[in-house]
């Protein structure tokens, strides 16, 4: 069928099926153009030099009053110094460290913990990102308006029918009655009444209504009415029935009734002729007293009629009152409530001490069983008898590893620590200054009572369940470990034990006090979980005795390992007591706090000393994801002796009681003194220059488990050294010996020493060392027995100089590093600044660099940046900063690889200080720059350029950082733009992009993290090079970026594009970079004479470089596939909301210069204005708000149903049939048409066919010719509702905000098409945001669309049956139907709170909508009245714009929208009469049409409105025809009523009835017309409405049953052959029912019939020579026609010729549709010499077509026999039920109504 609307356009995209879409891109390719040179890449457009311009312009930006949106601000960044904050009350930092401190790296790793930050703040960065991100948060108003929308009025709410009668009357008489069936056919008989509950009611208008119901509950509408204003009188009638009385009617016709007793029957025929008598009195009397019964209506009508001069004044107000609520219509968007994170930049924090999982530990007791009171007069409390010593640490038995320091506790009773001797003795020598010298504080801290410490605060990086707390208890030394215990394992005589240990004790504490033994140990686990959930309710398990073989580290990772094996653990000793410590987490506002180096922090208040909290050391696992960069100074060094073995030494006779003891020394000369650095114990100092560790009785080859914590000055040198000297200690008190034996109670037994530094790096592994017997000076050169160099004293060695002691160290130390390469690298740095040499051999240092270990790199990550970034600029060679910037990749990379890749996000922000070298000039960004384009050099290793374009963002925050450091340092940020950077700099930035570019462009496919992340970087820096740099040059990079793209590229590449598109236009400046503002020649240009651009010209592309640019790209997008189009569209939509929601533009001046911007936005739309799925296409639900239908056609059919068909045959079987759409052409949505005529409704569905509502086919429609029905194949691009909406929302923000000028001056600049199709836009935003109620949201919620949508499609590929089966399968789908209006009663899985936020939401939406749109149509129709009145305002313009304000009638509009729609109806009335009352109706009709719809409305405020327009619109026609008649409102209200009834739209209820009713009292009440004939014209036409009501009622009793609706409304188009107008409104009727039942020769039969119609009528005017006679050939039945006769409703006929050929050319495509292509011919026959009179050869070479195609046919269905023709008997039954026979006549099919009658009897049929 292709031929019969012209060519199809060429280079359309016409694909079969979406599937090949989807997967065949060469295809597309190969199409759309010839071959991949099809595709043109666009013109590059130069953009303007920026800088030279706002030169020029100078004068003219001054003098505009929106400067501020041409200008960047002054001060656009600044750099600041923001002070480091500390936890610690004091610096952790030595005094004087820094000029202590020799060595570079130490040096500079001070500096990097005393640095403050430096920053750089863009004072405008809260508007530089997405819309989500700006300063005043963008969201939903709270409060938004309830609209209230038909739609979701309840499917059976009805108002009670008794609230509608008026307050004057109301309801005069009820009760039950008998009805008589009225039915000419078959008379009245006694089984024919059925009982009825009649309700007499008196309606507003002073009429009278008889409503009659099923039973008493008369709140529902009623099964049907007599109006009794036509009765002419009620008289008694007993032939039927006894009690019976009839009211006779105008029209010959009567309704019999029947009482139950003759005293009621008598009741109800004095009350209806009381009435019928009184009722003209009381119009006389209303005429009289105009009393209405609704004072505020009254109101209304009166300034309705009265003030119609004042409607300048009234559109003011208009305006006003729509402009009081109005809302962004952003601010509704569905996106701007998602949320959306993808936008966010992580928020980045300076650097900070982290802590893993802390725990509060809090030692509470020890008491032991053994227990007596310690006082010599034996008054006191009871305690334990000795002092105990306890120290805490945590073991992780998983990983094998000692994690935290010890914390030493001392919870002995005063009295029990009172039997120690005073701490100071043993230190007696000890200096009273501490290490550092710079330790006041914690020294002053421990002066008080903060000695003992009871609360530890530990930290576990990594917790997991197999971590254990441990505690190791100590006493004073006394024997043996086991000799010891024995007591307390003991439950025997406790007292007498108690007073011998405490003597014992006594002694040994007055005589060994300061040495300790070991004792007994406990554990118990930490966590329950790796989460780590603290395990509170652990306890700590018995205290088991040391063991003195088993004491070091891993034989207690043994004994915890078998900790959960109770048969394991009941082997051990235990000696009786209790520890009690409780383990907790920690408060985040613990005060009284000190860190490991005894810092207090901020938080401690000098109060309490007494309950200080200390922090244990964690040492934290050698693994970069737990390591983190070091902030403060810490410079421990914990040593810990091992092993002692001494069994076969023969130097001293006694060395058994071993104590070693640990001194710190920097010099190994004769006088030389240990130094004050080891942390000591609770109770004394906090620093000691000396420490001992436990001893073990009688034992020569001691283990040690003790830790000993040095505090290292800054700077180490090579003197440094750990000296350990071994003492015997005689424990036997024996008081026989000698005075002088018993006090010497150490004996020096051996010495041995540990240098600290190897090669400058501390010594950190195990050691075994050698023990020597002497100590000489010099020492230090000894450094085993094979030196023999030196002079001087010899050395003597214990056992031949063997290494007998074994030692190892661990460094806690934030400024020394265990890393060689690390440690190279800065050793050879310091060599070249001091020495001066050239780096030649710095890149064998950088390159070693690359092993360094990955925590250590973590750890000191700014200083090794600093340093990096410092070789950057000083060293000449080019190599060297290549490989600088080689060795930052790996860095960056391998921090990205832990997961820290905020550290170094932090690094930039907060650390880097670049700094321009001042001997060579190079600056960081410079040569960054340049190593970075050397890198991406194709030739270079590409796994090193693979990285840097994955971690690109980097290096271009530090650019950019470079840059704004330098700009602000040297001064240059106050120079011009162009001279700020050196030409070199411009040149490296070029090219860096130009690198960049084949990279991204290229590698996506294998690499796309690396491409995506490179992209993204570079808008950014490209984003901020707007700030600093020459922003003509930044255009430029933004030209050759976009020009490395190509149409046709990969899905991919295009979100690259637009990424970057995105990046950059969210410049907090993007408005200034866009100059919003005119660029004519010549004098300065004002705004106002602004010559706006509303297409991509190249001048406007030029001027406003960005903005022109995204819309060009935008504009590309949409011609490729769907997912590009959507991200270019979203692109742009979140863009336009930013700038709604831009705090500084929210002025409307500055929103409507924003706009202009925006304007080619229109000529975009309007060169797609095709694929937007605009041409009559109804939505799946279209459900028109005036409806009193039931909704059920609203619903989504079940699963197991077919959907029901309900206004116009699906488009496309009528294709499959007319052989020329393939048969699975998918997506077309059965098109439902019942209430809104001609209406324009876009697809819920994507893609749908462009196509013509089949009510009135216009063939030959010139700007319909791709659209017509079947012509043009299913086009496969087709934008989506998605799309569509982003692009009608940006369309209408721009529509919204742009000035009343621009808009003027687009409407007069546009070209007809364009006018005509920016209307169809508006039509398209009404529908595309049309609200689809709560009902349609809860379906779309629930998702349930997916199964009945395909079930549907399926069922529309089937062939259509030509049988009357097919019919009969129709008629049940219909019935099938009605099931679904159940379905809404279900309980919905979805919360209403989201049903109801949806609704509000799409309810705020589609008034906002309407009202915008509404707007403009006011603007239009103000500035364009003339050429709108052009022809009696039936010109095309005209028609569009009206049609667009019936839009606003067809679809669900709120409560609120209507009020204004009607006002502007109204506004629209007044200005163009001529429309409605000369020429032709067809404006009239369907505006009375739709009027009538809401007249009928389910909501009473809607009826009140419409029914005063309709009143308006009939008293504007008695106006406009001199106040003589409203003959043509009069017609078309009676062809409105009766195309309602038709389309069984229950209109006859009682809501209708009171909009009536008002109409009426309008009339009654304006004093304006008192005087004429038109209050009763208006009477009689309500009259005659009610008539055709009750002659029609039993269409609503049939609407089932097609076959008696078409006969009723047959025989209805008879009656009316004296108005051809109604007469052809019940032919049209009687074809659209055909159509839906797929009735394809009746319906063809019925246009025919009309066309004779028209032709019979023009030919008594004289205007067509052949009347009906000429379609004899077609039907001999078309003599039906000729009966017109010519009365009353003849002279406001207005048929004429066009409308006779558009008539014509239906009869054709109906015929063709129905297979009858012989008679076409017969049609053409009458159409062709009118058209060889027009000279029209286009429109003739067409038909000649069609016939071709025609004949074609005929011949081919004659030779194939393929044509099914059936044949068709009228049947009808006469008689009472029980007489029918039906022997002699053959039915094929049985129809529904044939078993209605029969009943259950069944029928021999032979």
């Amino acid at each position: 069928m292709q031929g019969r609307t012209g060519k199809a356009p060429k280079k359309e995209l016409v694909i079969e099926s979406p599937q090949q879409f989807k997967y065949v891109p060469v295809l597309e390719e190969e199409q759309d153009g010839s071959g991949p040179q099809g595709k043109v890449k666009p013109r590059v457009v130069e953009p303007l030099d920026y800088e030279s311009v706002l030169v020029q312009r100078k004068t003219q930006i001054l003098s505009d009053g929106l400067r501020d949106m041409l200008q960047f601000p002054l001060e656009d960044f600044q750099v600041c110094t923001l002070s480091r904050q500390i936890r610690t009350l004091y610096s952790s930092i030595p005094a004087h460290a820094l000029r202590d401190a020799q060595s570079l790296f130490v040096q500079e790793c001070i500096k990097s913990y005393i640095s403050d930050w430096h920053v750089v703040n863009y004072k405008y960065e809260d508007y530089s990102s997405d819309f989500r991100q700006l300063p005043i948060k963008v969201s939903r108003p709270d409060n938004l308006a309830q609209h209230v929308f038909e739609v979701d009025e309840d499917v059976d709410k009805d108002e009670d029918t008794a609230s509608l009668g008026s307050q004057k009357g109301g309801l005069i008489k009820q009760g039950w009655l008998h009805k008589g069936n009225v039915n000419s056919a078959i008379s009245v008989t006694m089984r024919s009444f059925k009982r009825r509950y009649f309700h007499l009611t008196q309606l507003g208008d002073g009429s009278y209504n008889l409503n009659f119901y099923k039973d008493e509950k008369i709140n529902k509408e009623p099964k049907g009415t007599i109006f009794l204003d036509s009765c002419m009188g009620v008289v008694q009638n007993n032939r039927v029935r006894r009690f019976a009385f009839e009211l006779k009617m105008q029209d010959k016709s009567g309704y019999v009734l029947a009482a139950d007793s003759e005293s009621e029957m008598e009741e109800w025929i004095g009350t209806l002729n009381r009435i019928l008598n009184s009722s003209f009195e009381l119009a006389m009397q209303d005429k009289r007293n105009g009393d209405l019964h609704d004072d505020d209506e009254q109101g209304k009508s009166d300034h309705s009629s009265s003030s119609m001069d004042s409607f300048q004044s009234a559109r003011d107000i208009e305006s006003k009152m729509r402009n009081e609520t109005r809302l962004k219509l952003f601010t509704l968007d569905p996106d701007l409530q998602k949320l959306d994170f993808s936008g966010i930049e992580p928020e980045v924090k300076p650097f900070e001490e982290k802590f893993g999982k802390r725990i509060l530990v809090n030692c509470n007791d020890l008491s032991f069983n053994l227990q007596s009171c310690v006082a010599e007069n034996e008054e006191g409390p009871t305690t334990n008898v000795e002092p105990f010593f306890v120290s805490l640490s945590l073991f992780d038995v998983q990983s094998c590893r000692k994690i935290s320091s010890d914390f030493h506790v001392d919870m002995n009773h005063p009295s029990v620590k009172a039997l120690l001797p005073s701490s100071g003795s043993h230190n007696s020598s000890a200096a009273p200054d501490s290490p550092q010298g710079a330790q006041p504080t914690a020294g002053s801290l421990t002066e008080s009572v903060g000695q003992f410490p009871r609360q530890g605060v530990f930290s576990v990086t990594c917790p997991h369940p197999e971590i254990f707390l441990v505690a190791r208890i100590e006493k004073v030394l006394q024997g043996g470990i086991a000799h010891c215990a024995e007591p307390y394992m003991k439950n025997s005589d406790s007292a007498k034990a108690a007073q011998k240990v405490l003597k014992n004790a006594k002694m040994a504490c007055s005589r060994l006090g300061q040495y300790r033994m070991p004792f007994a140990w406990a554990a118990r686990p930490l966590f329950k979980d790796a989460s780590g959930t603290v395990d509170k309710s652990a306890r700590f398990s018995a205290l088991y005795r040391q063991d003195g073989n088993k004491l070091s580290n891993e034989d207690m990772f043994r004994l915890l390992a078998d900790f959960r094996k109770p048969e394991k653990m009941a082997k051990l000793p235990v000696i009786l007591g209790n520890l009690d410590v409780t383990v907790d987490s920690v408060a985040p506002d613990l005060s009284n706090c000190v860190t490991p180096s005894y810092l207090p922090l901020r938080q401690t208040d000098g109060v309490d000393r007494g309950r200080l909290v200390s922090e244990v050391e964690e040492f934290v696992p050698s693994i970069a994801k737990c390591s983190q960069p070091f902030t403060t100074y810490n410079n421990h060094l914990y040593v810990y002796p091992r092993h002692l073995k001494y069994d076969s030494q023969k130097s001293f006779t006694k060395a058994r009681n071993i104590a070693l003891c640990v001194e710190f020394r920097d010099s190994d000369e004769e006088d030389a003194l240990p130094l004050k650095c080891i942390y000591g114990r609770p109770g004394g100092p906090l620093f000691c220059k000396k420490a001992f560790a436990a001893v073990l009785h009688h034992q020569q080859s001691p283990e040690f488990y003790e830790e000993f914590k040095i505090e290292l000055p800054v700077q180490l040198t090579d003197r440094h050294h750990l000296l350990f000297t071994l003492y015997h200690i005689s424990c036997d008190s024996n008081s026989k010996a000698s005075t002088k034996r018993r006090e010497q109670v150490e004996t020096q037994v051996g010495y041995a020493w540990l240098p600290l530094l190897k090669d400058g790096r501390v010594i950190v592994n195990e050691q075994q060392v050698a023990v020597a017997a002497n100590l000489p000076p010099g020492y230090l050169s000894f450094q085993d027995n094979s030196s023999k160099q030196h002079t001087g004293q010899e050395v003597k060695w214990v056992d031949g100089g063997r290494p007998l002691l074994k030692v190892s160290t661990q460094l806690v130390s934030t400024v020394y590093t265990q890393d060689q390469h690390l440690h190279n690298f800065f050793h050879h740095c310091q060599s070249i600044e001091s020495t001066g040499q050239s780096g030649g051999e710095l890149i064998k240092y950088l390159k070693s660099l690359h092993a360094m270990e990955a925590h250590v790199m973590v750890k000191f990550l700014p200083t090794v940046l600093n340093q990096l970034f410092r070789v950057l600029t000083t060293s000449g060679l080019e190599d060297v900063a290549v490989n600088v910037t080689r060795v930052m990749i790996h860095v960056v990379a391998q921090c990205h690889e832990e997961g820290l890749e905020h550290h170094l996000r932090s690094y930039v922000k907060y650390v880097l200080k670049t700094e321009t070298n001042l001997t060579n000039g190079k600056t960081v960004h410079e040569e960054l720059a340049k190593a970075m384009t050397t890198i991406l050099k194709p030739s270079t290793d590409f796994l090193t350029s693979n990285k840097l374009l994955k971690y690109s963002w980097y290096f271009c925050e530090v650019l950019v950082k470079s840059m704004a450091q330098y700009l602000i340092e040297t001064g240059k940020v106050k120079v011009s733009r162009s001279q700020r950077f050196s030409a070199s700099f411009y040149h490296s930035v070029e090219t860096l992009v130009t690198m960049l570019m084949p990279h991204i462009t290229q590698k996506y496919k294998d690499n796309l993290d690396a491409t995506r992340n490179a992209n993204h970087s570079l808008a950014v820096f490209v984003k901020r090079c707007f700030t600093f740099m020459d922003r003509g040059f930044v255009f430029k990079q933004i030209n050759n970026y976009i020009n490395c793209f190509m149409p046709g590229d990969s899905k991919t590449l295009n979100e690259f594009k637009f990424e970057f598109l995105k990046v950059v236009c969210n410049h907090e400046h993007y408005v200034p970079l866009n100059l919003p503002m005119p660029f004519g020649k010549g004098r300065i240009q004002r705004f106002q004479d602004l010559q706006l651009d509303y297409s991509l010209t190249d001048d406007f592309c030029k001027n406003h470089f960005l903005v022109g640019l995204l819309l060009r790209e935008v504009g590309g997008a949409m011609q490729e596939f769907r997912d590009i189009r959507q991200i270019a569209v979203q692109v742009l939509k979140n863009l336009m909301i930013k700038h709604a929601f831009d705090d500084r533009y929210s002025s409307k001046g500055q929103q409507a210069r924003l706009a202009t911007l925006y304007l080619p936005l229109f000529s975009l739309l309007l060169e797609n204005v095709h694929r937007l799925n605009i041409k009559d296409v109804a939505p799946v639900t279209n459900q028109t708000n005036m409806n009193g239908r039931d909704d059920h056609v609203m619903t989504t059919p079940t699963k197991n149903m077919v959907s029901p068909v309900d206004g116009s045959l699906h488009k496309e079987v009528l294709g499959v049939i007319s052989g020329t759409v393939s048969p699975h052409t998918p997506g077309v949505s059965s098109v439902r048409h019942t209430d809104s005529r001609g209406s324009l409704i876009s697809m819920d569905s994507g893609n749908g066919l462009s196509e013509r509502s089949i009510d009135k086919p216009h063939p030959l429609d010139k700007c319909h010719a791709a659209g017509v029905l079947g012509s043009s194949l299913l086009r496969c691009d087709k934008l989506d509702q998605s799309e569509v909406k982003n692009m009608l929302m940006c369309f209408l923000h721009v529509l919204k905000s742009m000035s009343e000028d621009a808009l003027f001056n687009y409407w007069n600049k546009a070209s007809p098409t364009d006018l005509m199709n920016f209307f169809s836009l508006l039509e398209v935003c009404l529908h595309q945001f049309r609200y689809m109620g709560k009902r349609h949201i809860v379906r779309t919620l629930e998702g349930s669309g997916s199964g009945p949508v395909a079930h549907e499609r399926r069922s529309q590929t089937l062939p259509v049956s030509r049988s009357r089966t097919g019919a009969l399968h129709m008629r049940l789908q219909q019935l099938n139907s009605l099931d679904n209006s159940y379905t809404y009663n279900h309980t919905y899985s979805h919360s209403d709170a989201d049903v109801l936020n949806q609704s509000l939401l799409e309810g705020n939406i589609a008034t906002e909508v309407c009202l915008t749109v509404l707007d403009t149509l006011s603007i239009f129709i103000m500035g364009f009245k003339t050429q709108l009145s052009l022809d009696h305002g039936h010109n095309p313009l005209m028609k569009k714009v009206f049609q667009v304000h019936l839009c606003f009638l067809q679809i669900n509009q709120s409560e609120t929208a209507l009020k204004q729609v009607f006002t502007s109806l109204r506004t629209f009335i007044y200005k163009f009469p001529c429309t409605f009352f000369e020429g032709r109706a067809d404006m009239c009709a369907s505006f009375c049409y739709e009027i009538l719809k809401c007249c009928n409305s389910k909501l009473s405020s809607i009826r009140s409105d419409a029914a005063h327009l309709l009143y308006f619109l009939m008293k504007s026609n008695f106006d406009y025809t001199g106040r003589k008649s409203f003959v043509r409102t009069h017609l078309q209200v009676v062809i409105g009523v009766s195309q309602l009834i038709a389309d069984v739209i229950g209109i006859g209820g009682t809501r209708f009835q009171q909009s009536l009713s008002v109409i009426n009292n309008c009339a009654n009440s304006d004093k304006t017309i008192k005087s004429t004939a038109f209050p009763s014209d208006v009477k009689d036409l309500t009259k005659k409405i009610r008539t055709v009501l009750m002659a029609t009622a039993q269409m609503k009793e049939h609407e089932r049953d097609p076959e008696m609706l078409v006969d009723l409304q047959y025989s209805l188009a008879k009656s009316y052959a004296s108005t051809p107008e109604l007469r052809k409104t019940w032919l049209d009727s009687m074809a659209r029912i055909h159509v839906k039942n797929g009735d394809l020769s009746e319906a063809a039969m019925c246009y025919v019939h009309v066309a004779a119609l028209v032709a019979e009528y023009l030919r008594r005017k004289g205007m067509f020579k052949q009347g009906c006679s000429a379609f004899r050939v077609v039907t001999p039945n078309i003599d039906e026609e000729a009966s017109m006769m010519e009365d009353v409703g003849m002279q406001d006929v207005h048929f004429n010729e066009d409308v006779l050929m558009e008539l014509l050319e239906e009869c054709a495509d109906g015929l063709w549709k129905a297979e009858r292509y012989e008679l076409i011919s017969d049609i053409y026959k009458l159409i062709i010499p009118i058209y060889e009179k027009r000279r029209d050869f286009e429109k003739l070479a067409h038909l000649y077509d069609t016939l071709h195609r025609a004949y074609s046919k005929v011949t081919e269905v004659m030779h194939t026999g393929k044509r099914l023709l059936g044949t068709y008997f009228r049947v009808a039954f006469f008689g009472q039920a029980a007489q029918y026979q039906c022997n002699d006549c053959e039915i094929n099919e049985v129809n529904g109504s044939l078993f209605h009658v029969c009943g259950s009897r069944h029928i021999p049929v032979s």
